[in-house]
């Protein structure tokens, strides 16, 4: 039999302008067709229908599956790293030190911090942490204004120590109202009450954090702008190396599956994709080993547990359609000519038909596929029994 030219589907999210995504997805062996779907390789014969009408198929080794008809969902599978949350680049925070004296409490590692919390104490005295994105650079009292200013007096309302009556989260000033407050948490946390902010007495980051490395011991000298610890969020989050090559077919928002190493399950959503990709490696690497970070927040953190570093499986649904006919992608065969067909049974005397059909929506993470032709649901395809 002649090698077969096969034309290229049209596929949801994908353009026909894509070629070596779509040459990942297959290519003709001989005289057979071979479709890659979620990194498996399937191999498809080569089959050219007489018009609709029945034919025999040969060979053993095959079965017949029904075509179903319903919901179908676009998933993407890839194995993840369950952990806590970091900056935007999935690298930890930075803990920079600008009291002087000496370290005379340091938390361990995996200590939690809350906002307006002692994050560490030189000389008795406790260095606080005030959630914000702006790192301490300056002195604050009343009358200064700026995005540090707004993190302290958030900080302040969230935690406790003013009503929003009283103290605007979302001001920028430091009046009388941030003065007071902060000289409530100064002397909650028994640091001098002085109703205004040196540098060095707070640290500014996002919070609240979780400790996960301590460079520094207790008795030993403190130094101004030196890191002394690195921290995550504690929020628990999925990193999953998505192939760059669909990266488009993942977006923030898609919603997601956690497969947790005791198999349970639990559901997450995409938070964040990272813009820069990274290879391998490998000497023998090619474009197809470079990877995205996409990063999955988990809706319900207390089914991780306390796992840290623990290898996920995840399964993030990409798109859907509501009424489909599905059928598996090994029932798929090339047709001279260009596009795709299915082997359909007529009776119950073994005789089949070729019946072309246009794909639609694939779901890659379990290896069934959208089509539209002369089919109708409970009809049989012909798929390999293995």
């Amino acid at each position: 039999m002649a090698t077969a030219e096969v034309g290229t589907p049209a596929r949801p999210g994908v353009s026909a302008e894509a070629p070596a995504r779509r040459r990942k997805r297959r290519r003709l062996l001989g005289g057979g067709l071979v479709v890659v779907v979620g990194g498996v390789v399937l191999a498809v014969t080569a089959l050219i229908g007489d018009d609709g009408k029945p034919a025999t198929r040969a060979g053993d080794g095959t079965t017949l599956e029904a075509v179903r008809q319903g919901p179908l969902s676009s998933q993407v599978s890839q194995s993840g790293t369950l952990s806590y949350s970091a900056g935007a680049d999935g690298t930890p925070y930075s803990v920079v030190g600008r009291a002087s004296g000496t370290y005379t409490w340091v938390p361990a590692a995996g200590t939690l911090i809350d906002c307006g919390e002692t994050l560490y104490k030189v000389g008795e005295k406790p260095v606080i942490l005030i959630c914000g994105s702006t790192p301490a650079y300056r002195d604050l009292a009343q009358g200064d204004d700026g995005k540090d200013v707004r993190a302290l007096n958030r900080t302040l309302v969230n935690e406790g120590y003013a009503d929003k009556s009283a103290l605007d989260p979302d001001s920028n000033y430091f009046g009388a109202g941030t003065a007071e407050a902060l000289e409530k948490l100064q002397d909650k946390r028994g640091a001098d009450v002085t109703g205004r902010l040196n540098l060095g007495q707070a640290v500014f980051l996002p919070g609240p954090l979780r400790i996960s490395k301590v460079m520094v011991e207790n008795g030993t000298g403190a130094g101004s702008g030196r890191p002394i610890m690195e921290a995550s969020s504690n929020r628990r989050e999925v990193t999953v190396k998505l192939d760059a090559s669909q990266q488009s077919e993942v977006k923030k928002g898609d919603q997601a599956q956690i497969t947790l190493p005791d198999n349970r399950i639990t559901s997450g959503v995409v938070s964040r994709i990272g813009t820069v990709a990274t290879s391998s490696g490998k000497a023998d690497s090619d474009s197809g080993s470079a990877t995205i970070p996409v990063y999955v927040t988990l809706k319900h953190p207390k089914d991780a547990g306390d796992l840290e570093q623990a290898p996920v499986q995840v399964q993030i649904t990409t798109d859907g359609v509501k009424n489909a006919l599905i059928v598996p992608v090994t029932a798929l065969i090339g047709q001279a000519g260009g596009g795709y067909a299915v082997e359909a049974a007529v009776g119950d005397r073994g005789q089949t038909r070729i019946v072309p059909v246009t794909l639609g929506l694939f779901d890659d993470a379990n290896g069934r596929v959208q089509v539209s032709g002369a089919l109708s649901a409970d009809d049989r395809v012909v798929v390999p029994s293995t």
